[in-house]
């Protein structure tokens, strides 16, 4: 099994910058791609960005691409996830997810085995 937990989340200006990490324990070799999803109230959790293993292929939903970027240090069992010029509407409840398979796209939550137990991040206007 493989343990997640996130840091970095929380409350900062519309503008402003803000840097998750997710530190991954347990079986990490069964893990090739890992993965930042979000969820707000009474919404689906979405995938966010997406890398694999070795810090290959990375993949971005289009609401964030060119203001996030997702890295991973395999040596650590460290994932990140660089937030710049946030918007109030990225607030949400942002979790680490990884998987055994490779990741060729930004992928549904349901084909992610393990999840971490989420940070909260609040971006006012």
């Amino acid at each position: 099994q493989v343990q997640l937990v996130e840091s970095g989340g929380g409350s900062v200006q519309a503008g402003g910058s803000l840097k998750l990490s997710c530190a991954a324990s347990g079986s990490t070799d069964s893990i090739t791609c890992m993965g930042w999803f979000r969820q707000s109230p009474g919404k689906e959790r979405e995938g966010v960005a997406h890398i694999n293993t070795g810090g290959r292929a990375e993949y971005y939903a289009d609401s964030v691409k060119g203001r996030f970027t997702i890295s991973r240090d395999d040596a650590k069992n460290s994932l990140y996830l660089q937030m710049n010029a946030l918007k109030p509407e990225d607030s949400s409840t942002y979790y680490c997810a990884a998987r055994p398979g490779w990741c060729g796209s930004i992928l549904p939550a349901g084909l992610f085995r393990s999840w971490g137990q989420g940070t909260q991040v609040t971006v006012s206007s």
